[in-house]
Protein backbone atom coordinates (compact mmCIF):
# COMPACT_ATOMS: atom_id res chain seq x y z
CA UNK A 1 0.00 0.00 0.00
CA UNK A 2 1.22 3.49 -0.62
CA UNK A 3 2.43 5.68 1.85
CA UNK A 4 0.51 8.74 1.34
CA UNK A 5 -2.53 9.88 3.30
CA UNK A 6 -4.81 9.02 0.73
CA UNK A 7 -4.00 5.63 1.67
CA UNK A 8 -4.36 5.31 5.05
CA UNK A 9 -7.17 2.96 6.55
CA UNK A 10 -8.94 1.95 9.42
CA UNK A 11 -10.31 -1.84 9.72
CA UNK A 12 -13.66 -2.72 9.41
CA UNK A 13 -13.40 -4.40 12.86
CA UNK A 14 -11.73 -1.53 14.08
CA UNK A 15 -14.18 0.84 13.17
CA UNK A 16 -17.26 -1.25 15.11
CA UNK A 17 -16.55 0.35 19.10
CA UNK A 18 -17.26 3.86 17.13
CA UNK A 19 -20.72 2.82 15.65
CA UNK A 20 -21.55 0.92 18.93
CA UNK A 21 -20.74 3.97 20.73
CA UNK A 22 -22.74 5.62 19.17
CA UNK A 23 -25.57 3.47 18.65
CA UNK A 24 -25.95 3.40 22.54
CA UNK A 25 -26.19 6.58 22.65
CA UNK A 26 -29.17 6.92 19.52
CA UNK A 27 -27.08 7.60 16.88
CA UNK A 28 -27.59 5.19 13.71
CA UNK A 29 -24.86 3.98 11.26
CA UNK A 30 -26.77 6.30 8.42
CA UNK A 31 -27.19 9.43 10.42
CA UNK A 32 -23.27 8.90 11.44
CA UNK A 33 -22.69 8.74 7.74
CA UNK A 34 -24.71 11.59 5.98
CA UNK A 35 -22.84 13.76 8.79
CA UNK A 36 -19.25 12.69 7.97
CA UNK A 37 -20.09 13.45 3.94
CA UNK A 38 -20.16 9.18 3.29
CA UNK A 39 -22.42 7.20 0.85
CA UNK A 40 -26.05 6.62 2.06
CA UNK A 41 -25.65 2.67 3.56
CA UNK A 42 -22.05 3.19 3.56
CA UNK A 43 -21.88 2.13 7.28
CA UNK A 44 -24.84 0.16 7.24
CA UNK A 45 -22.50 -3.28 7.23
CA UNK A 46 -18.99 -2.63 8.88
CA UNK A 47 -16.82 -2.36 5.69
CA UNK A 48 -13.88 -4.46 5.44
CA UNK A 49 -11.58 -1.43 5.48
CA UNK A 50 -12.52 2.65 5.79
CA UNK A 51 -10.01 5.42 4.63
CA UNK A 52 -9.10 6.89 8.10
CA UNK A 53 -9.35 10.57 7.09
CA UNK A 54 -13.38 9.25 6.82
CA UNK A 55 -12.74 7.69 10.65
CA UNK A 56 -11.69 10.67 11.99
CA UNK A 57 -14.62 13.00 10.86
CA UNK A 58 -16.63 10.35 12.26
CA UNK A 59 -15.13 10.73 15.84
CA UNK A 60 -16.11 13.95 15.50
CA UNK A 61 -19.40 14.01 14.37
CA UNK A 62 -20.32 11.13 16.61
CA UNK A 63 -19.60 13.24 19.38
CA UNK A 64 -21.60 16.10 18.16
CA UNK A 65 -24.47 14.23 17.23
CA UNK A 66 -24.30 12.00 20.83
CA UNK A 67 -23.82 15.23 22.34
CA UNK A 68 -21.06 13.40 24.25
CA UNK A 69 -18.35 14.89 25.03
CA UNK A 70 -15.97 11.79 26.10
CA UNK A 71 -17.30 10.28 22.84
CA UNK A 72 -13.50 9.25 22.21
CA UNK A 73 -13.32 7.72 25.72
CA UNK A 74 -16.07 5.85 25.56
CA UNK A 75 -15.69 4.52 22.16
CA UNK A 76 -12.30 3.15 23.73
CA UNK A 77 -14.29 1.64 26.09
CA UNK A 78 -15.87 -0.72 23.68
CA UNK A 79 -12.89 -2.30 21.90
CA UNK A 80 -12.26 -6.17 22.90
CA UNK A 81 -10.06 -8.82 21.20
CA UNK A 82 -11.65 -8.83 17.60
CA UNK A 83 -11.30 -4.86 17.40
CA UNK A 84 -7.73 -5.66 16.05
CA UNK A 85 -8.24 -8.37 14.30
CA UNK A 86 -4.39 -10.09 13.03
CA UNK A 87 -2.93 -7.65 15.80
CA UNK A 88 -5.20 -8.33 18.51
CA UNK A 89 -4.37 -12.43 18.17
CA UNK A 90 -0.53 -11.69 18.21
CA UNK A 91 -1.03 -9.97 21.32
CA UNK A 92 -2.95 -12.62 22.98
CA UNK A 93 -0.01 -14.86 22.16
CA UNK A 94 2.83 -12.66 23.74
CA UNK A 95 4.47 -14.23 27.05
CA UNK A 96 5.00 -10.82 28.84
CA UNK A 97 3.89 -7.33 28.18
CA UNK A 98 7.48 -6.52 26.98
CA UNK A 99 6.17 -8.64 23.76
CA UNK A 100 3.66 -7.41 23.75
CA UNK A 101 4.88 -3.32 23.28
CA UNK A 102 7.56 -5.15 20.66
CA UNK A 103 4.65 -6.24 18.55
CA UNK A 104 2.48 -3.33 18.80
CA UNK A 105 5.66 -1.23 17.55
CA UNK A 106 5.50 -3.52 14.32
CA UNK A 107 1.69 -5.25 13.50
CA UNK A 108 -0.62 -1.90 14.59
CA UNK A 109 -0.67 -0.90 11.61
CA UNK A 110 -2.48 -4.19 10.66
CA UNK A 111 -5.35 -2.61 12.91
CA UNK A 112 -5.43 1.12 11.18
CA UNK A 113 -2.95 3.86 10.20
CA UNK A 114 -4.55 6.58 12.36
CA UNK A 115 -1.17 7.54 14.25
CA UNK A 116 2.33 5.10 15.13
CA UNK A 117 3.45 3.71 18.93
CA UNK A 118 6.56 4.31 20.16
CA UNK A 119 8.38 3.35 23.89
CA UNK A 120 10.81 4.98 25.66
CA UNK A 121 13.03 3.38 28.63
CA UNK A 122 14.62 5.87 31.14
CA UNK A 123 15.71 4.05 34.03
CA UNK A 124 13.18 2.60 36.11
CA UNK A 125 10.64 4.38 33.89
CA UNK A 126 9.35 3.37 30.66
CA UNK A 127 7.29 5.69 28.36
CA UNK A 128 4.43 4.85 25.98
CA UNK A 129 4.11 7.05 23.18
CA UNK A 130 1.56 7.34 20.01
CA UNK A 131 2.23 9.85 17.66
CA UNK A 132 -0.76 10.55 15.83
CA UNK A 133 -0.94 11.12 11.85
CA UNK A 134 -3.77 13.39 12.03
CA UNK A 135 -2.52 16.28 14.69
CA UNK A 136 -5.41 18.09 13.37
CA UNK A 137 -8.03 15.92 14.39
CA UNK A 138 -10.13 16.47 17.35
CA UNK A 139 -8.97 15.10 21.06
CA UNK A 140 -11.09 12.12 20.43
CA UNK A 141 -8.74 10.43 18.58
CA UNK A 142 -6.26 10.32 20.74
CA UNK A 143 -8.51 9.71 23.69
CA UNK A 144 -9.99 6.87 22.12
CA UNK A 145 -6.46 5.26 21.66
CA UNK A 146 -5.84 5.41 24.83
CA UNK A 147 -8.96 4.50 26.59
CA UNK A 148 -8.72 1.47 24.20
CA UNK A 149 -5.45 0.52 25.49
CA UNK A 150 -5.90 0.73 28.64
CA UNK A 151 -9.15 -1.62 28.50
CA UNK A 152 -7.59 -4.05 26.61
CA UNK A 153 -4.43 -3.87 28.56
CA UNK A 154 -5.72 -5.26 31.53
CA UNK A 155 -8.03 -7.59 29.69
CA UNK A 156 -4.44 -9.22 28.31
CA UNK A 157 -3.28 -9.15 32.16
CA UNK A 158 -6.68 -10.38 33.58
CA UNK A 159 -6.59 -7.82 36.08
CA UNK A 160 -6.95 -3.86 36.95
CA UNK A 161 -3.65 -2.35 36.26
CA UNK A 162 -2.07 -0.04 38.14
CA UNK A 163 -2.69 3.84 37.17
CA UNK A 164 -0.21 5.43 34.53
CA UNK A 165 0.80 9.33 34.39
CA UNK A 166 -1.11 10.18 31.60
CA UNK A 167 -0.03 13.40 29.23
CA UNK A 168 -2.40 14.61 26.17
CA UNK A 169 -1.04 17.11 23.58
CA UNK A 170 -5.20 18.73 23.92
CA UNK A 171 -6.56 20.96 26.40
CA UNK A 172 -8.92 20.13 28.77
CA UNK A 173 -12.61 20.57 27.05
CA UNK A 174 -14.70 18.70 29.52
CA UNK A 175 -15.37 17.70 33.03
CA UNK A 176 -12.72 15.40 34.60
CA UNK A 177 -14.61 12.74 36.18
CA UNK A 178 -14.67 10.64 33.12
CA UNK A 179 -10.97 10.87 32.57
CA UNK A 180 -10.02 9.57 36.27
CA UNK A 181 -12.94 7.08 35.86
CA UNK A 182 -11.28 5.25 33.18
CA UNK A 183 -7.30 5.87 33.52
CA UNK A 184 -7.47 6.17 37.28
CA UNK A 185 -5.53 9.26 37.35
CA UNK A 186 -6.33 12.80 35.62
CA UNK A 187 -3.97 13.47 32.82
CA UNK A 188 -2.11 16.28 32.49
CA UNK A 189 -3.49 18.41 29.27
CA UNK A 190 -2.04 20.63 26.92
CA UNK A 191 1.63 18.60 27.18
CA UNK A 192 4.04 18.12 24.55
CA UNK A 193 3.16 14.55 23.39
CA UNK A 194 0.28 11.98 23.96
CA UNK A 195 2.09 9.66 26.35
CA UNK A 196 1.32 7.28 29.65
CA UNK A 197 4.27 7.17 31.74
CA UNK A 198 4.84 3.66 34.21
CA UNK A 199 7.08 1.17 35.98
CA UNK A 200 9.67 -0.20 33.49
CA UNK A 201 8.91 -3.36 35.52
CA UNK A 202 5.44 -3.67 34.05
CA UNK A 203 7.18 -4.67 30.77
CA UNK A 204 8.21 -8.21 32.66
CA UNK A 205 4.27 -8.99 33.60
CA UNK A 206 3.01 -12.40 32.60
CA UNK A 207 0.30 -12.84 30.00
CA UNK A 208 -1.31 -15.03 32.00
CA UNK A 209 -3.79 -16.60 29.02
CA UNK A 210 -1.24 -16.21 26.84
CA UNK A 211 -1.26 -19.28 23.66
CA UNK A 212 2.42 -18.64 23.00
CA UNK A 213 2.42 -22.04 20.51
CA UNK A 214 0.58 -20.26 18.39
CA UNK A 215 2.82 -16.86 18.11
CA UNK A 216 4.66 -18.39 15.19
CA UNK A 217 2.21 -18.77 13.08
CA UNK A 218 0.10 -15.78 13.67
CA UNK A 219 3.22 -13.89 13.34
CA UNK A 220 4.27 -15.05 10.03
CA UNK A 221 0.56 -14.50 8.66
CA UNK A 222 0.94 -10.66 9.81
CA UNK A 223 4.14 -10.47 8.54
CA UNK A 224 2.71 -11.22 4.99
CA UNK A 225 -0.07 -8.90 5.91
CA UNK A 226 2.75 -6.18 6.13
CA UNK A 227 4.62 -7.73 2.76
CA UNK A 228 1.26 -6.95 0.97
CA UNK A 229 0.67 -3.20 2.57
CA UNK A 230 4.57 -2.38 1.48
CA UNK A 231 5.53 -1.53 5.43
CA UNK A 232 7.94 -2.43 7.32
CA UNK A 233 7.09 -0.95 10.75
CA UNK A 234 10.25 0.40 10.97
CA UNK A 235 11.10 2.43 9.16
CA UNK A 236 11.48 5.76 11.78
CA UNK A 237 15.04 6.24 13.62
CA UNK A 238 12.71 5.88 17.20
CA UNK A 239 11.20 2.65 15.71
CA UNK A 240 13.97 0.87 15.33
CA UNK A 241 15.15 1.75 18.78
CA UNK A 242 12.16 0.87 20.29
CA UNK A 243 12.12 -2.57 18.42
CA UNK A 244 15.59 -3.16 19.48
CA UNK A 245 14.90 -2.44 22.75
CA UNK A 246 11.81 -4.26 23.29
CA UNK A 247 13.68 -7.33 21.34
CA UNK A 248 16.48 -6.97 24.01
CA UNK A 249 14.48 -7.17 27.00
CA UNK A 250 12.45 -9.72 26.24
CA UNK A 251 15.47 -12.30 25.11
CA UNK A 252 17.87 -11.04 27.85
CA UNK A 253 17.21 -13.90 30.71
CA UNK A 254 17.20 -16.46 28.02
CA UNK A 255 20.84 -15.57 26.81
CA UNK A 256 19.65 -14.77 23.28
CA UNK A 257 20.93 -11.26 23.11
CA UNK A 258 23.54 -11.38 20.22
CA UNK A 259 23.31 -8.86 17.49
CA UNK A 260 22.80 -11.51 15.06
CA UNK A 261 19.82 -13.09 17.22
CA UNK A 262 18.46 -9.74 18.12
CA UNK A 263 18.36 -9.51 14.24
CA UNK A 264 17.23 -12.15 12.83
CA UNK A 265 13.95 -11.72 15.49
CA UNK A 266 13.21 -8.60 13.76
CA UNK A 267 13.49 -10.29 10.69
CA UNK A 268 16.66 -8.12 9.26
CA UNK A 269 19.93 -8.54 8.63
CA UNK A 270 22.94 -7.57 11.26
CA UNK A 271 24.58 -5.27 8.87
CA UNK A 272 21.20 -3.77 8.28
CA UNK A 273 20.17 -3.35 11.87
CA UNK A 274 23.39 -1.78 12.96
CA UNK A 275 22.93 0.45 10.06
CA UNK A 276 19.41 1.47 11.08
CA UNK A 277 20.55 1.65 14.20
CA UNK A 278 23.39 4.13 13.55
CA UNK A 279 20.85 6.26 11.51
CA UNK A 280 18.80 6.79 15.03
CA UNK A 281 22.36 7.84 16.51
CA UNK A 282 23.16 4.51 18.62
CA UNK A 283 24.44 1.56 18.25
CA UNK A 284 23.54 -1.95 19.12
CA UNK A 285 25.53 -2.06 22.16
CA UNK A 286 24.31 1.01 23.22
CA UNK A 287 20.74 0.09 22.97
CA UNK A 288 21.60 -3.19 25.04
CA UNK A 289 23.96 -1.45 27.46
CA UNK A 290 20.60 1.00 28.29
CA UNK A 291 18.28 -2.00 28.45
CA UNK A 292 20.47 -3.84 31.12
CA UNK A 293 20.90 -0.38 32.86
CA UNK A 294 16.88 -0.14 33.18
CA UNK A 295 16.30 -3.81 34.32
CA UNK A 296 19.09 -3.97 36.49
CA UNK A 297 18.07 -0.54 38.58
CA UNK A 298 14.46 -2.00 39.18
CA UNK A 299 16.14 -5.69 39.65
CA UNK A 300 18.06 -4.03 42.40
CA UNK A 301 15.05 -2.83 44.25
CA UNK A 302 13.81 -6.40 44.82
CA UNK A 303 15.54 -7.85 48.28
CA UNK A 304 14.35 -11.45 47.05
CA UNK A 305 16.91 -11.11 44.09
CA UNK A 306 20.57 -11.48 44.76
CA UNK A 307 23.47 -10.02 42.89
CA UNK A 308 24.04 -13.66 41.27
CA UNK A 309 20.59 -13.60 39.94
CA UNK A 310 19.89 -10.69 38.47
CA UNK A 311 23.30 -11.15 36.63
CA UNK A 312 21.95 -14.12 34.75
CA UNK A 313 18.45 -12.07 34.26
CA UNK A 314 20.62 -9.72 32.67
CA UNK A 315 22.70 -12.32 30.37
CA UNK A 316 25.58 -12.08 32.17
CA UNK A 317 27.45 -15.18 32.77
CA UNK A 318 29.91 -13.94 36.07
CA UNK A 319 28.70 -12.08 38.69
CA UNK A 320 31.65 -9.92 38.34
CA UNK A 321 30.93 -9.05 34.44
CA UNK A 322 27.65 -7.57 36.01
CA UNK A 323 29.21 -5.44 38.69
CA UNK A 324 31.82 -3.94 36.36
CA UNK A 325 29.29 -2.97 33.76
CA UNK A 326 27.00 -1.33 36.63
CA UNK A 327 29.69 0.62 37.85
CA UNK A 328 30.17 1.85 35.10
CA UNK A 329 26.62 2.54 34.05
CA UNK A 330 26.23 4.02 37.73
CA UNK A 331 29.14 5.22 38.91
CA UNK A 332 28.91 2.71 41.94
CA UNK A 333 28.46 -0.79 42.33
CA UNK A 334 25.60 -2.69 42.39
CA UNK A 335 25.40 -3.61 46.17
CA UNK A 336 26.24 0.34 46.97
CA UNK A 337 23.42 1.03 44.50
CA UNK A 338 20.96 -0.97 46.57
CA UNK A 339 22.05 0.51 49.71
CA UNK A 340 21.45 3.62 48.78
CA UNK A 341 17.86 3.11 47.03
CA UNK A 342 16.90 1.23 50.20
Amino acid sequence: MPAGADARRVTGSYLQPLLEAAAARGVSAASLARAAGLADGALCAAPDTLAAGDYVRLLAVGAELADDPHFGLHVGERVKLGTYSVYGLILLSCRDFAQVFQQTLRYEQLAHDLGRSALHLDGADAQYEWISNYPAASRHLAESVFAGIRVFSAWLAGAALPASQMAFGHPLEADGAEYQRIFGVMPVFGAATHAATFDASLLAWPVPNADVGLYPVLRQHAEQLLARRGGDGAGTGAGIVALAHAAIIQNLAHDRVCLAFIAADLKLTPRTLQRKLSGAGTSFQQVLDRARHALATDYLRRPGLSLVDIAFLLGYQEQSAFSHAFKEWSGVNPGAWREQAA
